[in-house]
């Protein structure tokens, strides 16, 4: 044990360890057709500790020091942890001063064992084609795109990575607006608010992505062929 009551040398060889037993996985990944999403998941669950953060936020939401008191690891371990756990999207950072607190994204875990299953399945999905969060077939990219960044109904978090949030954009397009419909700028808050609370970037990013246009404070879809690839 180090001076700071972390277990280095434990952690580390779990992480080579996983890293290791995941080509087992990997191989059959390539063989089923399983997607590099998946693969990722897969990824971060396959390290000893995380699967313990995993276990732990199952039962309640924990802040970085809880966590760490209770794995007996340095809170910067658990943060690094946290940070890949996120990063496959089965966990959020929740502010509850003067603490961050993170929660299991159950309905991701649910989404997982779904996924795994129909891998291991004859007949399962193609990769070119997978549901999106509406349930409508879509390319296997923005599928799992949308599925990582929408969680019950809501837009998580706006995609930093501009092939991402192009994603994005064209789903609330294609979802929330009529073509041929002028709205309002209130109107549009009002839509754009039920899935995320920053209206202001998404009316932005809308209309450079030149899938919407503005004049006289009025909004309207343009047409598909000038919407963003």
């Amino acid at each position: 044990m180090a001076a700071d009551g972390s277990q280095p040398a434990h952690g580390t060889r779990a992480g080579r360890g996983g890293m290791s037993d995941l080509m087992p996985i990997k191989s059959l990944a390539m063989m089923r057709g399983m997607d590099e999403d998946l693969l990722l998941t897969l990824k971060a669950l396959s390290d000893r500790s995380r699967l313990r953060i995993v276990g732990l936020l199952a039962a309640h939401p924990m802040a970085v020091g809880e966590l760490a008191d209770a794995l007996r690891l340095a809170p910067g371990t658990v943060v690094h942890h946290l940070h890949r756990l996120a990063e496959a999207g089965l966990v959020d950072a929740e502010p509850r001063p003067p603490y961050v607190e993170y929660r299991l994204r159950l309905q991701r875990l649910g989404e997982i064992g779904r996924r795994l299953d129909a891998a291991a399945s004859p007949g399962a999905d193609s990769p070119a084609q997978l549901p999106g969060p509406d349930g409508r077939p879509r390319p296997a990219f923005e599928a799992k795109v949308l599925r990582a960044f929408f969680a019950e109904g809501r837009l998580v978090s706006i995609p930093a990575q501009e092939k991402k949030r192009l994603v994005i954009l064209r789903f609330l397009a294609e979802t929330v607006f009529e073509p041929a419909v002028p709205y309002p700028e209130k109107e549009v808050n009002q839509r754009l608010a039920v899935l995320h609370p920053d209206v202001a970037s998404l009316r932005r990013y809308l209309v450079e992505g030149g899938y919407m246009r503005r004049a006289a404070g009025v909004y309207e879809l343009c047409a598909r062929d000038e919407w963003s690839a």
